[in-house]
């Protein structure tokens, strides 16, 4: 009986090596890429900021010379472009000075609060009066 047991087992260890001898069949599974797309450069606008107008506003205790002096120095105009903002100021009693940000605005119009008063005016009081505005669009 002890010899039908090893036969019994040999030909089960026999027929489990064939079955793992048999090679199934392969089956090879689609190879799957992943394509990047490119990068869409996305045009970056600037934002701008508003503009702001300074004004300067007349008064009868600056001379002309005052004027064109202080826009020469505060906003950088030449002398031509200052007498006439000055004549303007005079005859219309205000002139946009300077057009920019919000920031640069506020301090140029504190620069002309800032600039002093007239030497040549013996009564002037002191620096000449300026704001700011938006700018419409």
């Amino acid at each position: 009986m002890a010899t039908i047991r090893r036969t019994n087992l040999s030909r089960v260890a026999v027929a489990e090596e064939q079955a793992a001898s048999v090679a199934e069949p392969v089956v090879e599974e689609p190879v799957v890429q992943t394509v990047r797309r490119p990068k869409e450069k996305k045009e970056r606008k600037t934002k701008r900021q508003p503009p702001y107008h300074v004004i300067l506003w007349n008064d009868d205790d600056h001379s002309y010379y005052y004027v064109v002096n202080m826009l020469q120095k505060l906003c950088g105009h030449p002398p031509e472009a200052g007498y006439l903002l000055a004549k303007e100021v005079d005859t219309r009693g205000r002139a946009i000075v300077m057009t920019t940000t919000l920031e640069r605005a506020e301090l140029k119009r504190d620069q002309i609060h800032a600039f002093g008063k007239d030497d040549g005016i013996s009564n002037c009081k002191g620096s000449m009066s300026a704001s700011i505005e938006p700018a419409e669009s």
